[in-house]
């Protein structure tokens, strides 16, 4: 199994609308941020975690044409703005796009997106929806999914598991306690929220990720969904071992 951080920005992306760099260094290419996305792989399964706005951009750097499942963790819109997008790849595989949500997001997507799920105007559907249960297999990759905080609403944690290998994905998220940190426990590698170093309502803060970490003991720690606060370099110098910054296009074999 391996994993690819097709990006690692907050909502706004690095650099914001203006050419705002904020104190990340733009001389450095880790420290350009699309809105935060991943690719799950084994040599027969790829799964796409959210759709962001992004995505055509994403896809295209990592030369990826289809994937055999999209999973949605939540309906903001920097998870799901690229959503028309699928459509090239329901081109390319022939047949609709096999989609995964939780039940709430389900019903946003379909309600703020119905043509891709219905099809219109003669278009036929390019994406399907099912429920993203707690525990699932898509291909050859186990799939273990709770609800975590991210503010009023959840976002979907969710744990991958192949040939003995284990990837936690918690973007999004604010609290963990209790099944969600039970879900993190034992990964070889976690890839996690880490927005900023000052407080937010909704996404851990550095100093929160960094406890989390402590806590459930990741053989290796990646910090995503970062912002312009965040430079790479001078961030990479400060985590303690076993920790580091995702940037795009960062590729991990477990």
């Amino acid at each position: 199994m391996k994993v690819r951080v097709l990006g690692s920005g907050t909502s706004s992306g690095v650099p914001r609308i203006g050419n705002d760099w904020g104190a990340c260094d733009p001389a450095d290419p880790r420290n350009a941020r699309t809105r935060v996305s991943i690719l799950v792989e084994t040599a027969s399964t790829r799964i796409l975690v959210d759709t962001g706005p992004d995505m055509r951009a994403q896809l295209l750097a990592a030369q990826v044409a289809t994937v055999d499942a999209v999973i949605w963790t939540h309906d903001h819109a920097d998870h799901t703005h690229g959503i028309d997008d699928l459509r090239q790849v329901y081109h390319e595989l022939g047949h609709p796009v096999r989609g995964f949500a939780r039940p709430w997001t389900a019903q946003s997507l379909m309600t703020r997106f119905p043509y891709v799920f219905a099809g219109a105007g003669g278009y036929p559907p390019t994406v399907t929806i099912a429920d993203l249960s707690d525990a699932l297999t898509i291909g050859d990759i186990s799939i273990r999914v709770a609800d975590q905080p991210h503010g009023s609403i959840t976002s979907a944690g969710l744990r991958f598991e192949a040939d003995g290998k284990s990837l936690g994905y918690a973007t999004d998220i604010n609290e963990m306690a209790g099944i969600v940190q039970s879900l993190y426990e034992d990964l070889d590698v976690w890839i996690v929220d880490a927005l900023r170093e000052r407080y937010h309502p909704t996404h851990a803060d550095l100093a929160t990720t960094l406890g989390w970490i402590e806590a459930v003991k990741p053989r290796r720690a990646v910090l995503t969904h970062m912002d312009q606060s965040m430079d790479y370099v001078t961030l990479a110098a400060r985590l303690p071992d076993g920790i580091e910054p995702a940037y795009d296009g960062l590729e991990i074999d477990l």
